[in-house]
């Protein structure tokens, strides 16, 4: 009976939803064609009837964002946000209306960014509802062709809907509404997740909060009422589940479900009657603070003080961005070599226990005996991969770097080991987040001593280096003046080299990295700061084309930031001289990791990610650069690892640019024997899909951890791309993997995505957005065809 009464009140309360929803609908206030906004100025919003919500610009760290607000209260909460991965804007951006119908922003260098897609379909009005959607209509004005409701940012307000695929992404910061870490997540079969939003294809092995609400799909949707209840329903009309218990049921009161920036979905409260009162939070997913699995970045780990979530570097590291903890944490000091000294074991590195009760993500590449913590400390210790143990009691668990989803729970009698380079100690450094007395007396008399010595030479060093400074500017104009077009490197922000400096910082380009088609790459080392970088220098034979090859890579590179780039720091332009600096990686290219280094090939997990990494690299040079790019080289030897395994793309002396509003372009061959697309050879147009192909041979190397083209092996095996194919046919996946222990529908998904992107076709190859969301496993994968059944007609 009392579950009967309960569906009964749900059911009841969402009918009155409708009423309240159809209620607001009639109050809205209409925004006609050729309207504006700025972002600064007498009016910077179009306000709702009552005024209780606008739309428009409102400030964000380093700029302003577009979107929705509750403007009714004294303090702005903004509740939606247009463009999330293209914030900040600029104060000289125009919010427009056009006359056309459609809601653009214009950019002040001409860039114009679409926040609406009516599929073509000019809108006649734009509405601002008191229910806080804002709602373009058709010239009937009744036919709804895009409104806010149907694209969720990070706020679930009351009449709208998370349907199945859709998802919430928490803020950057409370002060950046960029898109965060955390995602809410409305499953397919019915499930609503919360996990970290870094690309991993099985969310539930990084699920942190769920509604236990499995296969109950599909048409399954979240929905929030006017009287605070937060429940599932199927179909809009079958009952699946309340979870908040209860409604609230107060007048004249505003009920959002946001996911914070800590990751915890919070229903917040606000009574419009008590101008005085903040939001009340009524209901929350979890009350740990910690529970946001990556709050704290890699090789960090949280805890709570004063209430608060607070994230701690590990043993040895210090914040990659101070300020930024979901950026993580980094060693600050690092060996040359791995060697250890004949003798000097104990005096290398130590290992330094971490808080009782750590554990992290799993991904052991060893399980050496030990019975105690002494043995697997010394383990670990004596072994030159090994940068962390993790001693459960009954086996020890040697990981190396990065740490993920570092935890300290409760439930868990687990000892963790970090390994602290004896040198960072040496250096002044401080080997631990827990210096003992004796640390903290050397470190003050250090600071004492460094004091005293600033203060009595700063004036020599002010006057000496105020006329080193007057020098290189004036040295370093004169060269760029006589070369090159300045004003190319004052857009780009690039710092300028001289010949004469690229050939110290190489030590006369000894250490070689790599070759390519255009260049060598050499290792060299900035002495201020101490940094590491790979200094590539283009052919002298290459003459005219080598120097037009070095201005696409200036003002591609020089433009081009994502965390899958790698990214260029400096310049050369010195005489006939062509020479890029870059940054260093410490761990080489993908062709190192996976066919150089037997003994330590990547771990199940790793290669999921290195391909993710990859895929988000492509998507953002053909989609989300302000000139779409085509790479033309994916190989693995173009793609380097950076300390934390992180893969970047690289050398973009082959790319070919896409000029605006153009899709597609005809040229003689680029690229690698092996990962070049089938058009390339048929003389067809040349599209972004040649990258997408390469991708699809690069990922059944990443899966397989083998080259492309092995002739020491069975005829059969030797083309891998054929021998994948023969293997998914006859249903022997676990070949491709020599028969390891990895899971089965993760493998098999891989392989369907891999055989998609080698279609011989290319339209029938995806787009590499359509194959980050395969990779991230949010759509569904068809069955591939045969790759070679499409052949085109020449």
């Amino acid at each position: 009976m009392a579950t009967s009464s309960s569906h009964l009140a749900s059911f009841l309360s969402f009918v009155f939803t409708i009423l309240f929803t159809f209620n607001i609908a009639k109050a809205q206030s209409n925004v006609t064609r050729g309207s504006s906004l700025r972002p600064t100025g007498a009016t910077t919003s179009w306000l709702s009837p009552s005024g209780l919500y606008a739309f428009g610009f409102y400030p964000q760290t380093g700029g302003y964002a577009v979107g929705i607000y509750i403007a009714g209260i004294a303090e702005r909460t903004v509740v939606w946000t247009a463009k999330r991965d293209t914030l900040p804007l600029s104060n000289d951006s125009t919010l427009r209306f056009t006359t056309d119908g459609r809601l653009v922003v214009d950019q002040p260098q001409g860039q114009q960014i679409s926040i609406s897609d009516t599929g073509g379909i000019g809108a006649a009005v734009a509405s601002m509802k008191d229910s806080g959607n804002f709602v373009l209509y058709d010239s009937d004005q009744r036919t709804i062709l895009w409104q806010s409701f149907d694209h969720p940012t990070d706020t679930l307000l009351v009449g709208q809907r998370l349907v199945a695929g859709q998802a919430l992404f928490s803020c950057v910061s409370v002060a950046d509404y960029s898109i965060g870490i955390f995602k809410l997540s409305m499953q397919i079969d019915g499930h609503l997740l919360t996990f970290p939003n870094l690309g991993f294809p099985d969310v539930t092995a990084t699920q942190y909060w769920w509604s236990n609400t499995p296969d109950t799909g599909p048409n399954v949707a979240l929905n929030l009422d006017s009287d605070g209840f937060l429940y599932l329903l199927q179909n809009s009309t079958f009952y699946i589940k309340n979870l908040t218990q209860g409604g609230y049921r107060r007048e004249d009161a505003i009920y959002r479900l946001k996911i914070d920036v800590d990751g915890i979905l919070r229903l917040y409260f606000r009574d419009l009657n008590n101008t005085g009162q903040n939001d009340s939070v009524i209901w929350v997913s979890s009350t740990d603070k910690c529970v946001g699995r990556g709050l704290c970045g890699v090789n960090g780990y949280c805890y709570v003080m004063n209430d608060a979530a607070t994230c701690r570097c590990l043993p040895g590291f210090d914040f990659v961005k101070p300020g930024s903890w979901s950026s993580g944490c980094k060693r600050y000091y690092t060996a040359e070599t791995c060697k250890i000294p004949d003798g000097d074991k104990g005096n290398f590195s130590q290992m330094t226990r971490l808080p009782n009760n750590t554990y992290w993500e799993d991904a052991a590449y060893a399980l050496p005996k030990a019975s105690n913590q002494e043995e697997c400390s010394l383990a670990c210790t004596n072994d030159c991969k090994c940068e962390a143990a993790l001693f459960t009691g009954q086996s020890c668990r040697l990981q190396k770097l990065p740490l993920l989803y570092v935890q300290v729970r409760d439930s868990e009698s687990n000892v963790g080991l970090i390994k602290v380079y004896v040198a960072s100690v040496n250096n002044g450094s401080n080997p631990t987040n827990y210096p003992s007395d004796q640390v903290r007396k050397v470190r003050q008399v250090k600071f004492l001593v460094i004091a005293v010595s600033l203060a009595s030479v700063a004036v020599l060093v002010l006057l000496l280096s105020g006329v080193i400074m007057w020098r290189s500017h004036v040295w370093a104009y004169k060269k760029i003046s006589e070369h090159v077009n300045v004003q190319l490197f004052e857009d780009v922000g690039l710092r300028g080299f001289s010949y004469a400096e690229l050939e110290k910082i190489t030590d006369g380009f000894k250490v070689e990295l790599g070759r390519g088609s255009f260049g060598i790459v050499y290792k060299g080392i900035i002495e201020s700061p101490m940094k590491m970088v790979a200094v590539k220098k283009l052919k002298k034979e290459l003459a005219q084309e080598g120097e037009r090859e070095f201005q696409t890579e200036m003002k591609v590179i020089g433009r081009t930031y994502h965390r899958n780039l790698t990214r260029l720091l400096g310049y050369c332009c010195d005489g006939p001289e062509r020479l890029l600096v870059l940054e260093y990686m410490t761990r080489g290219s993908l062709a190192d990791v996976l066919f150089h280094y037997k003994e330590s090939k990547p771990c199940w997990t790793e290669r999921i990610r290195i391909a993710l990494d990859i895929a988000h690299g492509i998507f953002y040079l053909h989609e989300e650069c302000e000139t779409p790019i085509i790479h033309c080289d994916i190989k693995p030897q173009n793609i380097l690892m950076d300390e934390y395994g992180c893969a970047k793309i690289s050398d973009f002396g082959l790319a070919k640019l896409l000029e605006h509003d153009q899709t597609k372009t005809s040229t003689l061959i680029r690229g690698t024997r092996g990962y070049v697309a089938p058009e390339w050879h048929k003389k067809l147009p040349i599209t972004v899909k040649v990258d997408v192909y390469s991708f699809g041979i690069v990922l059944f190397e990443i899966l397989c951890c083998r080259r492309k083209f092995d002739n020491s092996l069975p005829s059969d095996e030797a083309i891998l791309e054929e021998w994948v194919y023969e293997c998914y046919e006859t249903d022997e996946l676990f070949k491709l993997v020599n028969d390891a222990d990895v899971d089965r529908r993760t493998l098999e998904r891989m392989i369907k995505i891999g055989l998609w992107c080698t279609q011989e076709d290319p339209s029938l190859r995806p787009s590499m957005k359509k194959v980050v969301l395969m990779l991230e496993g949010t759509v569904k994968i068809p069955i591939p065809p045969n790759p070679t059944s499409f052949l085109s007609v020449v």
